[in-house]
């Protein structure tokens, strides 16, 4: 049975404490995936693959937009207030702490009720809108009409879930994890070719997974081993409490939601130079984006309630310590990454389909998209360490450069200067995280040095 005690954030070695938070966390990321990823590569084998699996995972993929926007408002709540209740202890106000989980939890709620009641009416007009074509609605629909009953479940599994992890339970997070992962992959064939439900066997397994997941964190957050607990006398909103935790959350939920917008604009302008196939190629692009991004989500959440802790224990050597340990790990596994994509595309790409025009063209496509991912560790390290540190005028710009003011005229202008329509649009990514990198370093060396020079000053008096 795994260990669950919390650990001391305020004492030991950093490196050694960051790899003991990170490690669980970034298992919890990397098995997370598994929920879209599986349901990808059970359903991009659907015989024959060359027609139905093909299509099928199209029309799957062009759903990936709304279920990152689902998870975006689960990271607005979660990821904005877990930082900011370990600030809470870190200043030894643990009921203060509990208040910001009790009003988290009431506004994932309620989140979750108009996110259905919208997705459950509009969902075929959204589905076109972000690139389904009349070849793949059908698909689409099957997988998200199901998948958006469960919004529940998913806005409490993560949403909640980073409240168990700033608290330093991290092994009780990944568990989380584990059992909704675990059980997706095994219900996912039963239903999708056992059963023949196809897609909708796929959606079904899935929120039957999230409910497990959720019904596991609700089970520990009232239970007798967690710091902070879910109290009744906390769930009533109060703005003054929930305001700061939804303004610090705004950054890693502009990260996640436009990547719906993202996908719109590289849906419709592939579906425009390049038909069906290139949209199909950009499901499994985005989803190698996934595994690029969840392991270094998983370093940065296992990191964020050391610095949290410590900022509000004004402790300044403790927060530069873990943020170099941070900054070298996250560098290290994006350089990895980077090599493994460059020398062995077709590997990655066959992982979702076998179709050898597909395979083709998307490993040609995943070589361009991921050009300058080597780089990327820098940017997240830097941008959710602002975030750790509560600041949210600054986390909130970087995630706006990229996503917004950089990465979507891009799209749109880098085709003006080449032959090769398709080429372009793939092109506009790395070239807007190579710009993105180097505004994100500047600004960080610059406000980082600042705030430590503060917190210094303050720790002294």
């Amino acid at each position: 049975m795994m260990n669950q005690k919390s650990v001391d954030l305020g004492s030991g070695k950093v490196s050694k404490l960051l790899f003991s938070l990170a490690l669980p966390t970034i298992t919890s990321q990397i098995v997370n995936m598994l929920y879209n990823l599986v349901d990808r590569i059970y359903i991009g084998h659907m015989k024959p693959v060359d027609t139905v699996g093909a299509l099928a995972l199209t029309g799957v993929g062009v759903c990936l937009p709304i279920i990152m926007i689902i998870s975006a408002f689960a990271a607005l709540v979660g990821m904005g207030g877990a930082p900011r209740a370990s600030i809470q202890e870190g200043r030894g106000d643990p009921e203060g702490s509990q208040r910001i989980m009790g009003n988290s939890f009431t506004l994932l709620v309620i989140t979750a009720v108009v996110l259905t009641v919208v997705f459950q009416n509009f969902a075929e007009p959204l589905l076109l809108t972000f690139g389904a074509s009349g070849n793949t609605i059908g698909y689409a629909l099957d997988y998200l009409k199901i998948y958006t009953m469960g919004t529940l479940f998913v806005q409490v599994t993560l949403g909640m879930n980073a409240y168990i992890t700033a608290q330093g339970f991290t092994t009780v997070s990944m568990k989380t994890v584990l059992i909704g992962a675990g059980l997706n992959t095994l219900l996912d064939p039963i239903f999708i070719f056992g059963f023949g439900l196809g897609v909708r066997g796929a959606a079904l397994a899935t929120i039957l997974s999230q409910a497990v997941s959720a019904a596991w964190v609700l089970r520990f957050l009232t239970g007798p081993k967690t710091k902070w607990r879910l109290r009744r006398e906390d769930l009533r909103p109060r703005p003054k409490v929930f305001l700061p935790c939804l303004a610090l959350g705004l950054s890693p939920f502009i990260m996640q939601s436009t990547e719906s917008l993202i996908a719109v604009c590289f849906n419709s302008s592939l579906l425009k130079y390049g038909g069906d196939l290139a949209v199909g190629a950009m499901t499994v692009l985005t989803s190698m984006m996934q595994f690029a991004m969840m392991p270094l989500q998983g370093l940065t959440q296992g990191c964020q309630p050391i610095i949290s802790y410590n900022f509000g224990a004004r402790n300044a050597r403790r927060v530069k310590d873990a943020f170099a340990c941070l900054l070298k790990s996250c560098v290290v596994y994006s350089a990895v990454l980077w090599a493994a994509v460059q020398l062995f595309p077709r590997v990655f790409v066959q992982i979702f389909n076998n179709t050898p025009e597909l395979v083709d063209y998307a490993a040609w496509a995943l070589r361009i998209y991921m050009g300058t991912t080597c780089l990327f560790g820098v940017q997240i390290a830097c941008q959710q360490t602002f975030v750790a540190l509560g600041n949210a005028k600054t986390s909130l710009f970087l995630a706006v450069l990229r996503k917004i003011i950089l990465l979507i005229p891009l799209i749109y202008i880098l085709p003006n200067f080449f032959a090769d329509k398709t080429f372009a649009v793939f092109l506009a990514e790395p070239a807007a995280d190579f710009l993105a990198v180097t505004a994100t370093a500047s600004m960080f060396a610059v406000q980082f040095k600042r705030s430590m020079a503060e917190l210094e000053g303050s720790a002294e008096k």
